[in-house]
Order: structure tokens, then C-alpha cells, then sequence
């Protein structure tokens, strides 16, 4: 029910965006709209391609370390293993959360899929290595780090306490 109430808002604030855009009459709707078309056609294939990959990376995995490792039983070790595994993760989003449903689809836990995700969103290595320590002072690379190592373990509580829940 709340994924719907957040649909409707999006797509809500996408039609009053278009609107405001359309009333401007300086060309903003057209522009954006051929933005828009650039972009889906930019991310189609490389989103189908990691849905259909997230299908065999599943296959591939090995299920009974996979349960082992990150399974609904492997609790709070899961949970950080699932963080750092997300941390050692290259790639956009497509890599990100292809590697997460193919862990759902070889056992994982739901916690430990998203200490995954979270981990591999807020500490990826590749970019820290490569965009955050040249670009900004190593203390504030560290204490974004510092910062952010509770919230694998947050969201892993969250969701843990949602699937009690329902």
C-alpha cells in the first residue's frame, strides 16, 4: 500500500513538474522530454541486461554457501559480511542491485541483501579510491566513513523488524 501512495506522489510531482515546464512556453517541456527519451534508451539495455544477468549470476552462485554466509540464520556476522562484500562491489546500480536479487534468488536474507546494498552504496572502495581520496581531504573521507558504518547494520534491524511485523 505505501509502495502505491509513493507511486501516485511521483508520478503526482512528474505531471505538476511537466506542467510548470509546459506553462514556461520557452521550449523546457520539448527539451526535457527529449533529456527523458535519451535516458531510457541509455539505461534500458544495461538495465536488461542486469536483470536477465542477476538470473544466472543466481544459478551460478553456489546456494549452500550463499545460506551459509547470508542466509536468514546467519545473523549479525551476515549482516556485516553482506556489508563489506557490498564495499568491495565495483559498478553502478545495475551491478549494485543485480548481485542483491541474484543473492534473494540463491537464499540470502532479506537483512542481509539490503546490509549489502546499503554497504555498497555508502562505502564502495572503487569510488572512494578513485573519486573521494583525491578529490577531498583523507579526514573527511574518514569520518564520512565513520559516519556512515552504522547504517548497514540500521537497515538490517529495520527490515528485520518489518518481517516480524507482517
Amino acid at each position: 500500500m505505501i509502495l502505491i501512495g509513493l507511486t501516485i506522489i511521483l508520478y503526482a510531482l512528474v505531471a505538476w513538474l511537466m506542467l510548470t515546464a509546459w506553462q514556461r512556453r520557452d521550449g523546457t517541456l520539448g527539451l526535457s522530454l527529449q533529456a527523458a527519451t535519451r535516458e531510457i534508451l541509455h539505461l534500458l539495455p544495461r538495465l536488461a541486461l542486469g536483470v536477465i544477468g542477476s538470473g544466472f549470476i543466481a544459478k551460478a552462485l553456489p546456494q549452500d554457501q550463499i545460506l551459509g554466509l547470508f542466509g536468514s540464520g546467519s545473523g549479525i556476522l551476515g549482516v556485516a559480511l553482506a556489508a563489506l562484500a557490498g564495499a568491495l562491489t565495483p559498478g553502478g546500480p545495475v551491478v549494485g542491485f543485480a548481485l542483491g536479487a541474484a543473492a534473494l534468488k540463491a537464499g540470502a536474507g532479506l537483512p542481509q541483501v539490503m546490509s549489502f546494498v546499503t554497504g555498497w552504496s555508502l562505502y564502495t572502495l572503487n569510488r572512494m579510491l578513485i573519486w573521494e581520496l583525491p578529490f577531498m581531504p583523507s579526514w573527511f573521507v574518514r569520518l564520512r566513513i565513520l559516519v556512515s558504518l552504522p547504517f548497514p547494520f540500521i537497515t538490517a534491524g529495520l527490515v528485520y523488524l518489518a518481517l516480524q511485523w507482517r
